[in-house]
Parts: structure tokens; sequence; C-alpha cells
């Protein structure tokens, strides 16, 4: 039975878990077809492993499965499962307060995870505190969220949650689910989003990366504002208009028009002209 509290609903279609194996390269056709091959030094962490929906995909790659479920009651249950599979590991945590890297145990990461819907921003900061060793995240999450996530500069759906993402990955909406693959039922359609790492951040000069994303909160802060608007409380309105004119930006521009690069840009170059 689902928790309403936990945000529990299970991907109970069996033709979507095949399909979505086959995008994961979870499928006996594709698993050697995987970067690094059979036998890689990498391991999958799942989150949310439910009744075990989709572990037994995950464990058929022969590499370690670190299950994270958060229900005791599920997690008794996949302790089960795991009897079958030697190399399956059930952690009855919170994600949010376990340690990626020593879950990991010095082995590359790659994420899959049936989220909770209301705590998928939270569940993508503390991996993206582990991006040094994550390769790849696969995620079912709501759809609006998964178009938020891949959204272009300019765009109705681009916000601080797109550059945070597009900072430390390369996302893509790889397909999206309806709502009636699950038990119960959420009452919006779902994606499989993958996000692979690095991102944005690869390519640019190492910055204050706490500092950066706090910047670019307050650049959204208020979404039909402009830059200068929200900006103001913190950095004088002439030093950023001077420097949106250096970056052939607009003195007018608001945060959604800005590239992750330039909002990067931008944010180096307020900090030399403030220090």
């Amino acid at each position: 039975m689902a928790r309403q509290r936990l945000g529990q609903h299970f991907l109970a279609d069996a033709g979507w878990r095949e399909e979505i194996a086959r995008e994961i390269r979870l499928s006996p056709q594709t698993i050697a077809q995987a970067p690094g091959g059979e036998g890689a030094e990498y391991c999958w962490i799942e989150i949310g492993a439910g009744h075990g929906e989709m572990t037994e995909h995950l464990v058929s790659t022969g590499v370690p499965v670190h299950a994270v479920e958060l229900d005791p009651l599920l997690a008794a249950t996949l302790r089960r499962l795991a009897k079958r599979f030697a190399n399956l590991e059930i952690l009855s945590a919170d994600i949010l307060e376990s340690d990626i890297g020593k879950i990991a145990g010095g082995k590359r990461v790659r994420v899959y995870g049936n989220l909770p819907y209301y705590i998928t921003s939270p569940i993508l900061r503390h991996l993206f505190a582990s991006a040094a060793i994550i390769d790849e995240i696969h995620i079912i999450i709501q759809h609006e969220v998964a178009l938020r996530l891949a959204a272009k500069p300019g765009t109705r759906d681009y916000g601080y949650l797109s550059v945070l993402t597009q900072y430390f990955s390369r996302p893509e909406v790889v397909l999206e689910i309806p709502r009636n693959a699950f038990r119960p039922p959420p009452d919006v359609n779902s994606a499989l989003v993958t996000l692979r790492l690095p991102g944005e951040r690869a390519k640019l000069p190492q910055i204050n990366e706490s500092a950066f994303l706090e910047f670019v909160k307050l650049c959204f802060s208020q979404k039909r504002k402009t830059l200068v608007n929200n900006l103001k409380s913190q950095i004088p309105a002439e030093l950023v208009r001077e420097n949106l004119a250096e970056l052939n930006l607009r003195p007018d521009a608001r945060a959604e028009q800005l590239s992750v690069t330039n909002s990067a840009a931008l944010f180096s170059r307020l900090g030399r002209s403030s220090g």
C-alpha cells in the first residue's frame, strides 16, 4: 500500500518498466553497449526502490546496486529480494541524509530513482553535491518539472532549477509516462529525465559554486523583474548595467534571458567589480 505522506506512486505497468530499462541501458540488448561495458568500476544507487519494480533490472547489469528506501516496511520486503542477488544492498535510509560517496565505496555512480514529486529539487541539490563521482542520473519526476530542468533560456519554463541542473548536467527529457502507469496514479503525467554529468560547469572557470547559485536564486527572485531590480538590494544598479553592457546584454535583461554561461560570467564580473 502506498503512503500518501511519502509521495509513493509505484511503477506498476511492466511494459513501461521495460521501456525505461531500454532507455537507461538495462535491457539485455543494451547492457553490453553501455559506456564502460560490463564489469566497469561503477555502481547503481537507486532512490526509492519501492517494491523492487526496477531493482531487478538494475541488478541484471551485474554491478553493485545500492537500493535506498525510506519506508521501513518496503525496505524489509526488499531484503528478501537481496537474498537472491549478491550484488544488491538494501539501505533503509533517507537519501537526503545519505552520503553518496560512502555508499559508492570508491566507484563511479549512476543513479536511478522514481522520486517523490514534492522533494525533487532537494534530491537534485543533494546529488549535485556529489557531482564529481556521478556520471548519470535517471529520474522519473513530474512532467512539468522535467520540462523546467531542460528548458532553454528565453522560454517560459526556464528558471533557477534550469540553471542549477544545466550547470551540473546535460538534461534530456527521454519519455513522457502516463499517470495510469502507476499505482496509485498521480494527479499529473510523469517523465523520465536523463542527466549526464558534467554540465556547463566543466566549461567554465572555477567559481564559488554556492555563492553563484545563491546569486542565480536572487536573479530569479521575482522572475518578471529585470536583473537590475532583483539585484539592487545587494549591487548598485549602474554597476549591473555596466557589466551587462560589457557582456553584450540589454540593460533591461531578465534572468530568464541569460544562459548558464552568461549568468556565470555576470556573477564573476560583478564579484570583481565590487571587490
